[in-house]
């Protein structure tokens, strides 16, 4: 390992990979699956914001978790993208809080917008004469903006605490962002009780919302099947596993970081699982919901048809 200036308030963060051409190879790789998440997740906001076909409660939640994943990979990858290009793995004491705070706010909205977007697919398909009462653009604005709030509240009285906390051994985090488990390892403090609170915090923003999504796709399963509509059934399948999918990929790799104990787990395994909830799924979200669904591409089409004829 590097010798590091100890004496500095800045964080190190030893990042990903070492330099070297695996580590070159793998930094280009990540640096396409960046600029891929970017432009898919960008381009699911313009289509959704721009085609009046997908001005439904359903895309307006599928475009705010667009702009949650955009947030997400764009806190992470530049930082971590710089620090490799020229060498410099410092990062400040303040610059290390304030991607702690995004990456927290992000990560705790995202558990509670995919449990909304659970609740509209079960309350369109197992109650559909209900669906504009219960899913009206009010219900649907709260549900969006009580996921931030929520997520902000959440990751400030995280963020606090791992700044306040006294840091007297070495200032090196074996990670490629500051994440608050990997900066607590640096503490000369028994830090238990706050290990207790990120297991609550886990808990109330990723397995209730899992429990909720499991129930609420375990009745849209039981209403598809009495379905007698083939058609319906198809597509009410298709809708629900692209979302299954993408919870399943995103929640079991953060719960298998953030609720086994310290003891159980490396900080190699740390970071490639972090590689799964901070830059793959950004990436896979927005190929899973455009490639699976006929209303995205079709307004796909139509948004490629209008710029040709403009060209014409």
């Amino acid at each position: 390992m590097e010798n590091y200036n100890q004496t500095s308030t800045d964080f190190i963060l030893l990042g990903l990979f070492l330099p070297s051409r695996i580590g070159l190879f793998l930094f280009i790789l990540i640096v396409l699956i960046f600029l891929t998440a970017m432009f898919g997740n960008l381009s699911m906001i313009l289509l959704i914001l721009l085609d009046t076909h997908l001005h439904t409660p359903m895309y307006f939640l599928l475009s705010q978790l667009s702009l949650m994943d955009l947030n997400c990979i764009s806190t992470i990858v530049p930082k971590m993208a710089s620090n490799f290009l020229f060498g410099n793995k410092s990062i400040s004491f303040i610059g290390c809080g304030v991607q702690s705070f995004f990456f927290l706010t992000l990560a705790g909205a995202e558990g509670l917008l995919l449990a909304s977007m659970a609740y509209d697919r079960y309350i369109a398909i197992c109650f559909p004469l209900h669906y504009p009462i219960h899913m009206s653009k009010r219900v649907c604005v709260l549900m969006i903006i009580g996921s931030w709030i929520m997520g902000s509240i959440n990751s400030c009285a995280h963020t606090v605490y791992a700044l306040q906390i006294p840091y007297c051994r070495s200032r090196v985090i074996n990670h490629f962002f500051c994440d608050v488990p990997a900066m607590l390892t640096l503490a000369c403090v028994d830090t238990w009780v706050y290990e207790y609170t990120v297991f609550v915090s886990t808990t109330l923003f990723l397995v209730l919302p899992f429990l909720g999504i499991a129930y609420s796709y375990g009745q849209v399963l039981l209403a598809v099947y009495r379905m007698h509509s083939a058609e319906g059934r198809k597509k009410a399948y298709s809708t629900c596993s692209t979302h299954l999918t993408v919870v399943i990929f995103y929640i079991a790799t953060f719960v298998s970081t953030y609720l086994r104990p310290r003891s159980l787990r490396s900080p190699t395994e740390d970071k490639v699982l972090a590689v799964f909830y901070t830059i793959l799924t950004p990436m896979l979200n927005p190929i899973i919901y455009s490639l699976r669904n006929k209303e995205v591409i079709g307004a796909l089409r139509r948004a490629i048809q209008r710029i040709h004829s403009v060209e014409m």
